[in-house]
């Protein structure tokens, strides 16, 4: 198995930070960390996303959990579960702000070969953290 992750506290209630995260089609002009996201962030549905750290390659990911306004899942891999990602969206109030975190995690009998061509994603996950937080703050 292998992980990434990153954590921030917001100025912002968990309901705003949720509208955010969900308007996809508004991702590219806060995330410095895609280039497209084409689908609806909504539960049940594919979306697939762009990433700079892996350019011209789109990733399909399915959004599995969908608890408003806490916690949303999106799972993405290969069939049978041979390789599988994890990317999970947490908000957890702490006073007047909020803690977003977010965590990948890949695993499947296929992870081992497959995680050594992933490089380092917790920069790009930390600046996506400070993108939502300035795009929150901002508001």
């Amino acid at each position: 198995m292998k992980e990434f992750s990153c954590s921030i506290v917001i100025d912002a209630a968990p309901e705003a930070i949720w509208e955010i995260l969900c308007a996809g089609e508004r991702w590219v002009e806060w995330n410095s960390t895609i280039d497209q996201l084409e689908g609806k962030i909504e539960p049940g549905r594919t979306v697939k996303v762009w990433v700079k750290a892996n350019p011209g390659r789109a990733f399909p990911v399915k959004v599995s959990t969908f608890e408003r306004p806490s916690r949303m899942v999106w799972t993405g891999g290969m069939p049978f579960g041979l390789f599988k990602g994890e990317r999970t969206y947490l908000l957890s109030p702490r006073g007047r702000s909020t803690e977003f975190s977010m965590t990948e995690r890949f695993t499947g009998p296929m992870s081992p070969m497959i995680v050594s061509s992933i490089p380092d994603l917790n920069p790009a996950f930390q600046e996506f953290a400070r993108c939502l937080k300035t795009r929150a703050e901002s508001r």
